[in-house]
Parts: C-alpha cells; sequence; structure tokens
C-alpha cells in the first residue's frame, strides 16, 4: 500500500494533464490503475535477494485508440505482429514455439550465378526443389514438436501456405528485442539454423492469442503465462500517440520509485515537510559550531527552504507567508510531517494528504544538487565566447 500512495503521488501531476477532461473521480481511479500496475510490475520482475530490479525485463507497448483506463498489465509478452496467414488459428493453448532467426526460404549461394532455363521441364523441376526446401524446413518444426513459430525475417507467400496447410501458426518480422525477450520469458533458445532445431530448445507459453481493437483492425498477439514469469509487459492506450509516450514516460517515472522502494523501502513525506525539517535540523546543528563554517551550515539550510517556497509559489501561494508558517507550526507542534498544501485540501499534514518521496531519491536529489555546487566552486573563472569575437 505505501509503495501504491507514493506511486500516486509521483505521477498525478502528469496524469491530471492527460485526465483533465474526467471527473476528479475518474482521474483518482486512473491514477491509483496506473499506480497499482507499476507496483505489480515491479514486484513480478524484482530480486529481493538483491535488492535490486531489472527494468529492461519490463516492456511498454502501446496503441492509440482507447482510454487510459483500457491499460493494462500483461503477464509475458505482447508484440506488434499478427499471424501470418488471416486463416490460422487466433489462439494458441500450450504454445510450444520455436525461436528462427534464420530465414524462411531456400539457401543461397555465396557466389553469384546465373541459371537459364530454356525448357518448361527445368522450371518446373527448380520449382519442385525450391517447394521441398519449404517442406523440408516445415517438417523439421513439425519433428521438433513445436505448434508455433516464431521468426525473425519474413517468408514469401509459398512457405506462408504451406505453414497453414500444415496447421503450424507462425509470426513473422518479430524484432530482436522482441526475441530476446521471448526467449527469457519463455525459456526457449534462439535458434540460428533449422538443422539445430531440437525439442530441448522450445519456448512454453500457457496462451499465445491474437487480439483485435476496435473497427481499426489493429491486431497484436499476448503471450501469456509465460514459463519464467520474470517478464512482463504494460499495453498502454490513450487518445493518440503523444498521450501515450506522456503515459510511458510517467509509468516509466512510478517504476523508478518502486525501484527505490526495493532497494531502500524508506520514505519521506513529501510537499517540502522532509526539506523544512533537514532546514531546522541544519540551523539547529549550526547553532552549535563557532567559527565561519556556520555560515555555510546556514546557507545550506537556506537552500533547502527554496523547495518548498517554489511549491507555494507554482501552486498559486505566497511563497514567504506559506514557508513561515510552515516552519512555525513544525517547531510548535514537533510535527515534521507538515509541508506546502498544493491541492488546495485544507490541511498542511502530508501524513493525512498521502503525499510520500522515497528517502533513496530524497538523499540523491541533495547529494546530487551538492555536488554540483562543489563543482561550480571550483571554477575560478569564466571564459565568455564574447571577449574572442
Amino acid at each position: 500500500a505505501p509503495a501504491i500512495t507514493t506511486c500516486s503521488s509521483s505521477t498525478s501531476g502528469q496524469a491530471d494533464n492527460e485526465s483533465h477532461r474526467l471527473v476528479p473521480l475518474q482521474c483518482d481511479q486512473v491514477l491509483d490503475q496506473m499506480a497499482e500496475m507499476s507496483v505489480n510490475a515491479i514486484l513480478a520482475v524484482a530480486d529481493f535477494e538483491r535488492k535490486d530490479v531489472n527494468l529492461d525485463l519490463i516492456k511498454m507497448e502501446g496503441k492509440p485508440g482507447g482510454q487510459m483506463e483500457d491499460s493494462q498489465l500483461v503477464y509475458g509478452i505482447v508484440l506488434d505482429k499478427d499471424f501470418s496467414h488471416p486463416g490460422m488459428v487466433k489462439e494458441v493453448k500450450d504454445a510450444k514455439m520455436c525461436i528462427l532467426t534464420c530465414p524462411f526460404e531456400p539457401p543461397k549461394p555465396k557466389t553469384k550465378h546465373n541459371i537459364a532455363i530454356d525448357t518448361v521441364e527445368k522450371y518446373e523441376n527448380l520449382a519442385k526443389q525450391e517447394q521441398q526446401y519449404f517442406i523440408e524446413m516445415v517438417q523439421k518444426i513439425k519433428d521438433s514438436g513445436a505448434n508455433l513459430a516464431i521468426c525473425q525475417w519474413g517468408f514469401d507467400d509459398e512457405a506462408n501456405h504451406l505453414l497453414y496447410q500444415n496447421e503450424l501458426p507462425a509470426v513473422r518480422w518479430v524484432g530482436g528485442v522482441e526475441i530476446e525477450l521471448l526467449a527469457i520469458a519463455t525459456g526457449a533458445r534462439i535458434v540460428p539454423r533449422f538443422s539445430e532445431l531440437t525439442p530441448e530448445k522450445l519456448g512454453t507459453a500457457g496462451t499465445v492469442r491474437e487480439v483485435s481493437f476496435g473497427t481499426t483492425k489493429d491486431r497484436m498477439l499476448f503471450v501469456e503465462d509465460c514459463k519464467n514469469s520474470k517478464a512482463v509487459t504494460i499495453f498502454v492506450r490513450g487518445a493518440n500517440k503523444m498521450i501515450i509516450e506522456e503515459i510511458k514516460r510517467s509509468i516509466h517515472d512510478a517504476l523508478c520509485i518502486v525501484r527505490n522502494i526495493v532497494r531502500d523501502n524508506r520514505v519521506v513525506y513529501g510537499g517540502g515537510a522532509a526539506e523544512v525539517t533537514a532546514s531546522l535540523a541544519v540551523t539547529n546543528a549550526a547553532k552549535k559550531i563557532t567559527g565561519v563554517d556556520q555560515y555555510a551550515m546556514r546557507s545550506f539550510a537556506d537552500a533547502l527552504e527554496t523547495i518548498p517556497m517554489v511549491l507555494a509559489e507554482n501552486s498559486g501561494m505566497s511563497g514567504i507567508d506559506s514557508l513561515g508558517q510552515i516552519k512555525k507550526r513544525q517547531v510548535e507542534e514537533n510535527n515534521p510531517y507538515l509541508g506546502v498544501d498544493c491541492k488546495q485540501m485544507g490541511t498542511n499534514d502530508m501524513k493525512a494528504q498521502k503525499v510520500l518521496e522515497t528517502l533513496h531519491g530524497k538523499k540523491q536529489q541533495f547529494l546530487l544538487a551538492t555536488q554540483v555546487v562543489k563543482m561550480i566552486l571550483k571554477i575560478d573563472d569564466v571564459i565568455s565566447p564574447s571577449q574572442y569575437a
């Protein structure tokens, strides 16, 4: 639950832009849905022993049309492809797939040759030989026990028709990234030659189904219930490509936040509450130090207060007044959860508003900002290009 709440806090800004036509209740539902999808995706691929997450195992696929609410998390792979022949079955249960990176065509000589065909018999023999190559390739796939062929390259109509006749569904022109993800998810070995195809190199999946969307006849393949569940796809829907890309960026931010929680599950409260608390702590520490060092610490404390001040100004409030009130209340009430009420909800308690940030992310913000300042201080002169014009 805290992970979902933290995700909702992080994605609220982006999702609000996309859902501005929705009523607030629907907007909250979309936010919760996106946050829950992000958390479930990370939980599916996370390595809790090492406390790390490989985000490459989470694929994001988008298709224009539909609403944000139609987005879903698929425990498997989604391919922007369809079966090569319209007559092939649209769903394969208990799929045993072979993943081929070799072309579905007769072998080509490495040197250039010219074949002179001057009779009908020679042409028929050539066509028969070519067809025999295709028959042997299809037979090798059947002999291995595969009931689905995934090919990185294309194949012509004759090969396609033979596959259809042998009731062997096939997918062509599958990209290299998708091929690798499929191999990871299904436990398959990528086969570079038909002669190397064996039953041990096949991948398994519970269901491979072709899904159509609306009246646009767009079709995609869903590979689900894979042998290795540590590969998931977030399937995003939206009105157009621009909105889909924006949703993808928001979800990526949420995924990074959940990854930070996996690395370190501690959280701090947002809305500038953490910065004000840290500023007060640094100021109190500066009072105990004599010498010039205390001025550097006070300046650091002042810099921390910039965040809540900017937050208040961006929300249409007076930055100085808001910061003064929050600092005063934090000291008087000894409550470190008080921050800027950006959403105008009537309370400054970020714990009540459920505005959270990861401690890992907050530490990185402070560290990077401090490093940048130290780098600038090391520069004792700035060369202006206009001096040499």
